[in-house]
């Protein structure tokens, strides 16, 4: 038997556990009872950040972007529409960089949008400007090795 996963709520951040063969049959949060994926984006800030990459057992993409950023805006559908195709296996986030300074601060980034990849709690891949929907999951997959 396979030991479960942790996994954080993108609504309440409470971290659960869930088995492998159960990610697909969309499974809720033992706390607040809403769906752990939603396939969308999970907004991040430095209040929960922390909890979410370092706690999680699926690797986190995070879009590092800012509100007044052409690119980012023109990015977002891919990166929600690549959410509905990434999850379960891949939780994606979004991190206001305007409003969590410190965060893009601690992680250096230096142009948006820029795509960081975590797993195990740790920064594994790192992509500046923006992508297309295909290019982000070719992407993520090209580094996780699926």
């Amino acid at each position: 038997m396979t030991d479960p996963l942790h996994l954080v709520c993108p609504h309440c951040h409470t971290t659960n556990r869930v088995a492998p063969a159960h990610l697909t049959s969309a499974p809720d949060c033992g706390k607040c009872h809403r769906p752990l994926f939603t396939a969308r984006p999970v907004a991040l800030d430095e209040g929960n950040f922390d909890k979410h990459i370092g706690r999680s057992d699926l690797p986190v993409l995070v879009d590092f972007w800012a509100p007044w950023c052409g690119p980012c805006r023109a990015m977002a559908p891919a990166f929600e529409a690549a959410a509905a195709q990434l999850e379960p296996e891949v939780r994606l986030a979004k991190v206001n960089t305007e409003a969590a300074q410190q965060l893009a601060a601690r992680f250096q980034i230096r142009s948006i949008p820029t795509l960081a990849l975590f797993q195990g709690g740790r920064e594994i891949a790192r992509q500046p400007g923006a992508m297309g929907q295909a290019d982000i999951v070719r992407w993520v997959r090209a580094h996780l090795g699926r």
